[in-house]
């Protein structure tokens, strides 16, 4: 019989949200760029293309934040761990790594900060470029949120990162899926306005 702790469970919401955000983000690229005219766009089966991808952006944004809150929420819960609400959402005097916790909390703030912005009142107030420029933070925001989870010890024992373990593994491919679609994106930018 398998029994999971807090921490476990905590950990395995982590690797979901970074999988979330990473699709999350990638939505977002391709919107940025009017997806639809491309010709890998069309060559998708009628369904896929019938699907609202800003709907989708928003609300795999909506689920990976509930999933960020319950990651930082259990690791509260665990008593015997030392952490509190404080440590968690301002991680510099957390108990275990408060650096890379702290990196875990700016990214979570700021992710909120980001979803908060995007709500239609809020964004229309702030007018299209204003908007776009704080969506841009998402870009820092994913250098702190992958350099969290690659670098925070999944048993928060103050270990060195196992570069080859599988939930290391999996953020570090979502790193490198990212790193690989920014590059496209900034090239893609370039020819625009060339």
């Amino acid at each position: 019989m398998f029994s999971f702790s807090y921490l476990d469970l905590s950990g395995a919401l982590g690797i979901m949200a970074c999988g979330l955000l990473t699709f999350n983000f990638l939505l977002g690229m391709m919107l940025s760029v009017g997806y639809k005219r491309f010709a890998f766009w069309k060559k998708l089966p009628v369904y896929v293309r019938n699907v609202d991808l800003t709907q989708l952006h928003n609300y795999t944004a909506y689920v990976a934040w509930i999933i960020v809150l319950l990651h930082a929420a259990l690791v509260v819960l665990d008593k015997s761990l030392g952490f509190s609400w404080q440590n968690i959402f301002w991680g510099l005097g957390a108990p275990k790594q408060p650096v890379f916790v702290w990196l875990g909390s700016l990214s979570m703030l700021g992710l909120v900060f980001i979803i908060i912005t995007t709500q239609k009142i809020i964004k229309k107030r702030l007018g299209f470029r204003l908007w776009k420029n704080i969506h841009l933070v998402s870009y820092l925001l994913t250098i702190l949120f992958f350099v969290h989870g690659i670098f925070m010890d999944p048993l928060l024992q103050d270990r060195s990162p196992d570069w080859f373990d599988a939930e290391k593994l999996v953020i570090e491919l979502c790193a490198l899926v990212m790193l690989v679609a920014i590059f496209l994106r900034f090239r893609y930018h370039l020819k625009q306005h060339n």
